[in-house]
């Protein structure tokens, strides 16, 4: 083929030359996939010669396949020219990334901050000019380094970056999930392949050419290579799959190397480096005697290698396979062993050689390989880790030790997010061979693993003896931790009381005292009523002196605990604290999962902004971390704020996307939670009927979504849709379930629904005492629920013909419903109001509200004073891409500078990235009659 000339690819090389053309206005990202030998590595020289013409810079990497155990080889080989600039990095993603490197002091550095280092480093590459990257044969990078690109590659938009990456056919990789362009290469025309095939043989007689072209079906590689290989044999019949038949074609022209020549090719094929010197010295130790570099001539006239004085390079992966392949296993293992001397010094390459070159058990290479994994742990590469204390285990002389490595790997994977790999894993142990901790180790993985744990007391006992046993065994942590899974049991259905003070009893003695945030959560979870009060007490004392930077997890249990006692007032402040030493850490796994905790309890609560950013950035990192559970729970929440908002079209569709992945799972909580989204999507819209049928699912206990807990939540909403809907007598009932459970516990979301239910409920004649017993409790922290009390108490007072007195409440409700971004329900405030009598004109919405949730995330941070830098730290962005985000937004609110932004955004609410606004305002103005003042007609009435 004529340099430079890619033949039938005119509609594929005008997408790249596109993407590397706009790389200065707009980044991107595009994956090219196909079989072997199809064109990838051609479409990317083609796309490196584009960039020189335009005098773009050139960034470069390619997998290797032995080089897949090496963590993070793949990302080091990219960045190496760029890490010159990496002082420039802040100092937590410099010290991870060159922590992955093995050239820093960062112990366990999170995988994020070291892709986000990444990205800044291509990021500050590319501010002197568009930079093209291409990475080759992706499918032989170590996992590490894939998920780095994944990452890089969606943040790309706003970056003067073009990242084009070749991926083989059969391989599945991190990027499959990712979402980015992806281009397939087919097989070439038929005319397209007549050229190519004439222009490399020419000579070529006529029925060996209609042979070559019906056997290669398009395939350059394969209209280069077949005519060689079928001239040597012409008259012999293959039908092996074209790969394996480009593989033999390879391995034939070694057939007749020079044996210096073919130990040399042998020694390159096994070896996870291109080091000219490496494989010389191996070739040494396996022939015995010394091999000069001339010795490689041979094959580089065959066309199989090409060299310089430090490097050898295979031609293409294919002629790699086939030398190594075509080798006897004796060869094979000699070779690794020679490698394993060589490269003596580096004792994670020589350990991964040692285990190659032996055919059998051997500890001390196992020993080695646990080395190896604790070694990638340290550096951030889990992937890498988990592979090696796999293939430790398999070589375990002791059945013991197996099991013990074969469970470390598995909770490295449950780590990673992993649990088809945590189950494959868990799946080789064999428990019998165990110690009592690690039988109770392999209980709770196993019990992690499950999306919804079953219901029923048989398995809560069962849990709670095998934390007995882990406790006698020494480990009480992870006996309390097992604690806690039963407790999630409970939480999920109720074994009844006797089983779960059983779970209580336990964590109370396993716990370090009667505040341990892991014992508050079990009592949370096991005894929401009968010990929410302690719960309740011990976190609001613990919330007044919570301070900033405060132990992510323990946040994050505290903030658990108080959701389920019903206090979520109090849960808010602890998922905040969490969240932003997540962000900082870099775990944006469990970032997601609290993001979705504080989405929730913000909801039910004040700072609706706070939900709606919480939510909205919960799905995004849920998909990027791969938790289809989460995305659903985000979603639901989003499907809520919707149809509170009244987007219904947007609402329905949230939750019919979450209701598939939630029946996908079986996931009892996320239906019942679905159930309430679906009611208070209806009831939104004056569908009382639907919105009761919906809700009072979720209090019938031979329903399927029932949800004993659940049912605390939404008892309002569910007397509301009663009434509309002709059915008090059912809700009345589900009233007088809910009050003995009210009896036992202050949680205020119950106590606060029930106030409200009661006085919906009450008959007419007889409701007002029950309003100004719901008017009159403390409502600060509770403003939707103040609002949606005015409204219906200005409508009862409209019912008995005090239309003046109704219209105090009815104004105050229309305006905190207007304040609080709640278009349908202030549209019923404003109805009410105007039958009173009272004209009203609704407030226009701020401008905030022309944001998307990520523009007004940001904004807020910047009107904050927050850096570019800084915002994009905390969000894991670029700071070009947050540039790009507030140069769009500036538009949007009608300012020109960071200066103007608090004025146009309101004053900030607390929250993820001090979201908010508007929310303070709806406190004031469902506030602007206390709430143990009475309305101006009581005070006539009184005197």
């Amino acid at each position: 083929m004529a340099v430079g000339i890619l033949y039938g690819r005119d509609q594929e090389l005008a997408l790249v030359h596109d993407l590397v053309e706009r790389a200065g206005e707009r980044g991107g990202a595009l994956v090219v996939r196909g079989e072997p030998g199809i064109g990838k590595s051609a479409l990317l020289e083609a796309a490196t010669g584009r960039a020189a013409r335009r005098a773009m810079a050139v960034s470069g990497a390619a997998g290797v396949q032995a080089e897949t155990h090496l963590p993070f080889a793949g990302l080091h080989q990219l960045l190496m020219p760029l890490l010159g600039s990496a002082d420039a990095l802040p100092a937590r993603q410099r010290e991870a990334l060159l922590g992955a490197f093995g050239m820093g002091a960062a112990e366990s550095p999170q995988f994020f901050l070291i892709a986000l280092a990444a990205l800044n480093l291509l990021g500050e590459a590319a501010a002197r000019g568009p930079l093209l990257v291409t990475i080759d044969d992706v499918q032989w990078l170590d996992r590490s380094t894939v998920d780095v690109l994944g990452f890089v590659a969606r943040r790309l938009a706003s970056e003067p970056i073009a990242l084009v990456m070749a991926l083989r056919d059969g391989y599945p990789t991190g990027l499959d999930e990712c979402g980015l362009p992806e281009l397939r290469l087919r097989g070439l025309p038929p005319e397209a392949a007549g050229a190519l095939l004439d222009a490399r043989s020419p000579r070529l007689a006529a029925g060996m050419r209609r042979r070559v072209l019906a056997e290669a079906a398009g395939n350059p590689l394969a209209l280069v290579e077949l005519p060689l290989a079928l001239e040597s044999a012409p008259a012999k019949a293959e039908f092996l799959p074209l790969t394996a038949r480009l593989e033999r074609a390879f391995a034939a022209r070694t057939a007749d190397l020079p044996a210096a020549t073919r130990s040399l090719l042998l020694a390159a094929a096994a070896d996870d480096g291109d080091g000219l010197a490496d494989v010389l010295a191996a070739a040494e130790a396996i022939t015995g005697a010394p091999v000069p570099p001339a010795a490689l001539a041979p094959a580089v006239e065959a066309g199989l290698v090409r060299a310089d004085e430090r490097t050898i390079r295979f031609r293409h992966p294919l002629v790699r396979s086939a030398i190594y392949q075509r080798a006897e296993p004796a060869e094979r293992l000699a070779a690794h062993a020679a490698l394993a001397e060589v490269h003596a010094g580096d004792p994670d390459r020589r350990a991964w050689h040692r285990a190659a070159a032996t055919g059998r058990r051997d500890e001390g290479v196992a020993r080695e390989l646990q080395s190896v994994a604790l070694r990638a742990r340290a550096r951030g590469a889990i992937t890498v880790a988990v592979a090696a204390l796999q293939r430790s285990a398999e070589l375990s002389e002791r059945p013991a030790e197996r099991g013990r490595r074969l469970l470390h790997a598995a909770e490295l994977a449950f780590e990673l997010g992993r649990a088809d790999l945590v189950a494959a894993l868990l799946g080789q142990v064999e428990p019998p061979h165990l110690g009592a901790a690690e039988r109770a180790g392999l209980t709770w993985l196993r019990e992690m693993l499950e999306e919804e744990p079953a219901a029923g007391a048989p398995r809560v006992v069962e849990l709670l003896e095998t934390a007995e046993r882990g406790e006698a065994a020494g480990d009480r942590a992870l006996a309390l931790n097992i604690v806690r899974a039963a407790a999630v049991r409970c939480w999920w259905a109720d074994p009844g009381w006797e089983v779960r003070a059983r779970v209580v009893a336990a964590a109370e003695r396993l716990a370090e005292g009667p505040g341990d945030p892991r014992l508050l959560a079990v009592l949370g979870l096991a005894a929401p009523a009968e010990r929410g009060a302690d719960v309740i007490e011990r976190l609001a004392e613990v919330g007044a002196a919570e301070a900033p930077g405060a132990d992510a997890a323990i946040s994050r249990l505290r903030g658990q605990a108080a959701t389920a006692a019903g206090a979520f007032d109090l849960s808010v402040r602890f998922f905040a604290a969490s969240i932003a030493e997540l962000r900082a850490q870099g775990r944006l796994g469990l970032l997601a999962q609290t993001l979705v905790s504080q989405a929730y309890a913000t909801v039910h609560g004040a700072e609706w902004t706070v939900a709606t950013l919480a939510a909205e950035e919960a799905e995004r990192l849920a998909r990027e971390t791969g938790q289809p559970r989460w995305v659903a729970a985000a979603q639901t929440a989003l499907a809520l704020l919707a149809g509170l908002r009244g987007e219904q079209r947007r609402a329905l569709a949230l939750a019919a996307e979450a209701e598939r992945t939630v029946l996908s799972l079986g996931n009892r909580f996320g239906l019942a939670l679905l159930q309430h989204a679906r009611g208070v999507i209806a009831l939104s819209s004056d569908r009382h009927a639907e919105a009761y049928a919906h809700l009072r699912r979720v209090f019938d206990p031979a329903d399927p979504v029932h949800h004993p807990f659940v049912r605390c939540w939404l008892i309002g909403d569910l007397a509301e849709a009663a009434i509309g809907a002709g059915q008090r007598d059912g809700a009345s009932a589900a009233v007088r379930e809910l009050e003995k459970v009210a009896e036992r516990t202050p949680a205020p979301i119950l106590h606060i629904g029930l106030r409200h239910a009661r006085a919906l409920l009450a008959e007419d004649d007889a409701a007002e005492p029950h309003y100004r017993e719901a008017l009159d409790a403390d409502l600060t922290a509770w403003p939707v629920a103040r609002a949606r009390l005015l409204l219906a108490y200005g409508n009862w007072l409209r019912r008995r013909r005090r239309t003046v007195e109704a219209r105090t409440p009815l104004r105050l409700a229309c305006e905190a419903f207007d304040a609080l971004g709640l278009p349908p329900w202030g549209e019923r405030a404003r109805r009410a109001l105007r039958a009173a009598g009272e004209a009203t004109v609704r407030r226009d919405p701020p401008t905030s509200e022309r944001l998307t949730a990520q523009e007004l995330q940001i904004a807020r941070l910047a009107a904050d004073g927050l850096s570019n830098r800084e915002i994009g730290q905390m969000l894991y962005l670029s700071h070009r891409t947050v540039g790009t985000h507030l140069y769009r937004l500036f538009p949007k609110l009608g300012i020109t500078s960071r200066a103007q932004l608090r004025d146009a955004l309101g004053p900030p609410a607390p929250g993820p990235g001090g979201a908010g606004g508007r929310e303070d305002s709806a406190r004031q103005e469902t506030q602007a009659y206390p709430h143990d003042r009475p309305f101006p007609h009581e005070r006539k009435t009184r005197r």
